[in-house]
């Protein structure tokens, strides 16, 4: 284990699976897209959204993140992580897009932890979730970067 915050730097270069699917609902993506306030017909209007060529309700982009959360909780919930989620601090997140995610989209999400670094008294963690359909077809790619600070942090 690190003296980092606790955090074991042997996490670098893990991968966890992909978990249990989750079905993106018509709902979801309208509850989504009124609490980030995007206002685009195609999040609420199923006929507006085919108009434009999708199959079903089209998800703002940053709704990927309810997928890629699922992946992370794998990391954080992991008792040989050493995260001690009370001192975590989120840094960063990106989005890479290889297609809208619409209704009907079954997704899951494998983890790849891509760096574990010393920050002072803590530790930063990279971590990046591959997203993609149940049959394979890519998604998104979602990367993320979180602290976790050390005592008296």
């Amino acid at each position: 284990m690190s003296e980092q915050a606790g955090v074991n730097p042997d996490l670098a270069g893990r991968v966890y699976p992909a978990g249990a699917a989750y079905t993106v609902g018509r709902e979801k993506i309208r509850e989504f897209a009124s609490a980030v306030k995007a206002t685009h017909p195609a999040h609420f209007d199923v006929e507006a959204a085919r108009a434009l060529g999708y199959a079903d309700l089209v998800a703002p982009p940053t709704f990927a993140i309810i997928v890629a959360q699922r992946a992370d909780a794998q990391l954080i919930e992991d008792s040989d992580s050493g995260i001690d989620f009370s001192r975590v601090v989120h840094a960063d997140q990106r989005f890479v897009h290889h297609r809208p995610i619409v209704a009907g989209d079954e997704l899951v999400a494998e983890l790849h932890v891509d760096q574990v670094r010393a920050m002072g008294g803590g530790a930063m963690i990279t971590t990046r979730a591959e997203i993609s359909t149940v049959a394979g077809e890519r998604t998104a790619t979602t990367t993320s970067s979180i602290l976790v600070r050390g005592e008296g942090q």
